[in-house]
């Protein structure tokens, strides 16, 4: 139907174009422009009906109306292409004004009857964009008038090609934000499953104690939890902290670790929450902290137990409500920081002497790994050994080929006290000392090592199981001969567990199981 342009307003026509292309998602722009234009129109009602192309029916995603439950019931409606003025607009592109709906052939009053509503006249409008069909807009009833004019409906028709481009514009828009966040979860998935595979390489562990930390380190990689890292010094705390937070979703953002023992209360709450320009001496600028500067990753609290009782309530604070205050504010202010723990000490013990809160503990300890120290996972130590004898090469520019039997068997027999750091460590110095091209002797391994391994060959082994007496039950009587022989076999194999285990025919596990039971050690 041919429509009057004389009279437009064009620049309120220009103006709400302009509007309309700034909005870049779907919904908020047809929320406006069904606002703006039963405000122009001066409409009970206006509607965008789009295209479900799977379906082929027509919808409402959103529709402005005076009255809310309307709209309510629209959002439910489905309109099959074909029915009704607004599917004779969609299939013929021509704009139509209904004087009377109820004369009219093309009306579906099926509409009315889902929602209420009572249309008497009526305009709509094809919704094209670059040759795509999008939809239908409608007016319907106007305020005051029996019904609308035909510069109404031209200035629906020209309002309808600012509003296709819109909408053509923000389905694209939306289109490409929606594979963007496909993709970044793919690229997130991919790259936690790398790192899960780096793992196998870099956390190196064959035991069955390395194998439950690597089943503990994917649970806490898949979630939110507080994570509490517990192990001897030396253990590897601060890098597994680091795989957990490369396999977790927080893998882009920062990691950002602090050794609560290395600073003082007041330095340890300023480098923490940060402070205000002016809080105290020498402040003579912001200072964000380290919390903030942690925003959507991970912060690793080394030495938890040693932070001082005082800064543990703002710690706390954290960890509820994820607030932090810097020194010198009184603002709070939310972070979302992911905090790990780490401590070398009993921190139960800490709550029962009074050192540590007892509600920041079940805060910071919601998800513990406890990191068992090498001397409980001598199979690993060969492994171990291997990959720093390849760093070392590597970083000295030294080629060393590997290390001999006796080299290896005085490493399994050491107990570590300084655990995995201790042992790359010697490793380190053997390098330096191994002459090029060759392997690591037991004589470029330090004096430590090779007193405490000849310490152990001379130290005679405890049998605590008493041998069975004349009138021994028969179970005791297998006991007793049964640590006998355990005990034989450790020292013909030089106390390595290992070995034993092999020898024995039984699990490393199980042979440490009995060594405990019958005091071998």
């Amino acid at each position: 139907m041919a429509s009057p342009k004389g009279n437009l307003p064009y620049r309120l026509i220009y103006e709400l174009g302009n509007a309309f292309a700034s909005r870049l998602e779907l919904v908020p722009l047809i929320e406006l422009v069904t606002s703006k234009c039963r405000e122009v129109l001066d409409a009970d009602g206006v509607a965008v009906m789009l295209l479900d192309g799977d379906s082929q029916q027509l919808y409402f995603p959103y529709f402005s109306d005076r009255d809310p439950k309307v709209a309510e019931r629209l959002a439910r409606v489905r309109v099959p292409i074909g029915k009704g003025i607004a599917g004779e607009v969609f299939q013929t592109c021509h704009s139509m004004k209904i004087d009377n709906v109820s004369t009219d052939s093309h009306f579906y009053s099926g509409v009315d009857k889902k929602t209420g509503l009572t249309t008497r006249s009526l305009l709509a409008a094809p919704l094209v964009a670059d040759e795509v069909r999008l939809g239908v807009i409608e007016a319907v009833n106007p305020l005051g008038r029996e019904a609308f004019t035909d510069n109404d409906l031209a200035l629906l028709e020209a309002l309808a090609d600012s509003v296709a481009v819109a909408i053509y514009n923000a389905d694209r828009v939306g289109k490409l934000k929606s594979s963007e966040e496909i993709l970044r979860t793919q690229v997130g998935a991919l790259r936690r499953d790398l790192a899960r595979h780096e793992l196998l390489d870099e956390i190196i562990g064959v035991s069955p104690e390395m194998a439950e930390v690597h089943h503990l380190m994917n649970n806490a990689a898949a979630s939110s939890i507080s994570v509490l890292l517990v192990g001897e010094t030396g253990s590897g705390k601060e890098y597994v902290a680091r795989a957990i937070h490369r396999m977790s979703a927080r893998a882009d953002k920062p990691f950002l670790a602090v050794n609560c023992a290395a600073l003082s209360e007041h330095l340890l709450n300023s480098e923490l929450f940060g402070h205000r320009r002016g809080a105290f001496t020498g402040a003579d600028r912001d200072q964000p902290g380290f919390f903030r500067a942690a925003s959507g990753g991970i912060i690793f609290l080394d030495e938890i137990g040693e932070m001082p009782l005082a800064m543990q309530p703002t710690l706390l604070r954290v960890l509820q409500d994820g607030e932090i205050i810097s020194v010198g504010d009184t603002r709070p202010e939310k972070v979302d920081v992911r905090v790990f723990s780490a401590t070398n000490s009993d921190l139960k013990a800490a709550v029962a002497a009074g050192k540590f809160r007892a509600d920041l503990y079940y805060r910071v300890a919601a998800f513990p790994i406890q990191l068992p120290p090498l001397r409980a996972r001598r199979r690993d130590i060969p492994l171990l050994a291997a990959r720093f004898l390849a760093i070392a090469s590597e970083r000295q520019l030294k080629e060393i080929r590997e290390f001999d039997p006796a080299a290896v068997d005085l490493l399994e027999k050491y107990d570590w006290p300084g655990n995995i750091r201790e042992l790359q460590n010697e490793i380190e110095r053997a390098v330096v000392l191994t002459p090029r091209g060759e392997s690591i002797s037991h004589e470029h391994l330090s004096d430590e090592l090779r007193s405490a391994a000849a310490d152990s060959k001379r130290k005679p082994l405890k049998i605590s199981a008493p041998a069975a007496a004349n009138d021994a039950r028969l179970r005791e009587a297998r006991a007793g001969f049964e640590a006998r022989h355990i005990a034989e076999v450790f020292a013909l194999n030089g106390g390595n567990v290992s070995r034993t285990a092999s020898a024995l025919g039984i699990s490393r596990i199980s042979l440490q199981r009995k060594i405990k039971e019958y005091g071998l050690r």
